[in-house]
């Protein structure tokens, strides 16, 4: 396949000495004016266009499928230059119930084709590990959610398809572009990658000097339940994950977020409640709670509204910071992989398969 232009910082442009404004112009064009060929930059010479187009694509993506929710959350399929699919998912601001910036729009990416670390619950891995995202892969899903919502992402999630942290190089190179002044200009402070445990990839983020946010998803508070839900527990148990988050939290001096979906009768019970709010004042972290996405074909359900309400009490009177994330997307296949997995197996919304 022809390489991807995005894949490339601009001191790597391969331009016959081009100065450095000529790099500026090129990046200008790129990630300011998003133009979709090289054509169209009219401002470098013809020959230097003619030799970018001979070597590199512009485009890294198309959509594949769109759907919107009655609550404006928006679901993308892309398809990628090989024919492979990945989403990423478009999510408002809900300010009445969370105290969020009324203005936030928040982009929730894909870092992998597939996932390799089989959660029981995603949907993401149910078609197995195909390959990890390139960078540009990763920050066209970003222009292209923009140009196709018609609205500027101002806050970014890898919490999509994949583990970011086992794609760490590839993700810290698309951030590096997604945070530059030249690049997309959203502030670090504004990123949050999400993990499952992979803490090799922890401590090297606790040694980048930039403030990205980081969000661990745990879904259990014992090695027990994580281990049926999380196969990731038995590589780096609950132990090894707390320490390396707290080396995290001494390095950065930042704080971070449990990522808790409530699954009925797994993870939902009182007493793994209290003992997620002693993690959680040991590390001063913030805990979402987030009532299970049912996905089809898998067994799991949410809890019922009184028992997330009884899970969050345990939190808060235990003076945990937590919030209950409503549930976004629903009537979309929201969570992560559903529609991409619907679109291999061939369903449709609308189709019987897929009402079933």
């Amino acid at each position: 396949m022809t390489p991807l232009f995005l894949d490339l910082l601009p001191g790597e442009y391969p331009l016959p000495d081009a100065p450095a404004f000529r790099r500026r112009q090129i990046a200008e064009w790129v990630f300011k004016k998003r133009v979709s060929s090289f054509d169209q930059m009219t401002t470098l010479p013809a020959a230097w266009r003619a030799e970018l187009a001979s070597r590199f694509t512009l485009g890294a993506l198309g959509l594949a499928r769109s759907q919107g929710s009655a609550d404006t959350t928006r679901k993308f399929l892309w398809r990628l230059n090989d024919g492979a699919l990945v989403e990423s998912v478009l999510i408002p601001a809900s300010p009445a119930l969370y105290g969020e910036p009324s203005d936030r729009l928040t982009l929730c990416v894909s870092t992998q084709v597939g996932c390799a670390y089989g959660c029981r619950f995603c949907a993401s891995g149910l078609d197995g590990f195909r390959r990890n995202l390139s960078p540009g892969e990763i920050v066209a899903q970003v222009m292209a959610a923009e140009t196709e919502s018609g609205s500027r992402v101002n806050n970014l999630v890898f919490m999509g398809m994949g583990e970011p942290l086992a794609n760490y190089d590839a993700v810290s190179r698309a951030i590096e572009i997604i945070n530059a002044p030249w690049g997309l200009g959203i502030g670090a402070r504004h990123i949050t990658i999400s993990t499952s445990g992979l803490v090799p990839g922890i401590l090297r983020l606790a040694e980048d000097p930039r403030q990205i946010r980081l969000a661990i998803s745990l879904h259990g508070a014992t090695d027990e339940v994580r281990d049926r839900i999380m196969p990731i527990n038995r590589r780096h148990p609950i132990a090894e994950l707390i320490e390396a988050c707290a080396l995290y939290r001494a390095k950065k001096h930042r704080s971070l977020t449990f990522e808790y979906i409530l699954i009925e009768g797994i993870n939902d019970d009182p007493a793994q409640a209290r003992l997620l709010a002693e993690l959680a004042r040991r590390l001063r972290a913030r805990v979402n709670l987030i009532p299970y996405n049912a996905v089809q074909g898998l067994r799991f359900r949410p809890p019922p509204a009184a028992r997330v309400a009884a899970f969050a009490k345990v939190l808060s009177d235990r003076r945990v910071p937590a919030t209950v994330r409503r549930e976004k997307g629903s009537d979309i296949d929201a969570a992560c992989g559903q529609l991409r997995l619907k679109t291999l197996r061939g369903e449709g919304p609308g189709s019987p398969a897929a009402a079933s």
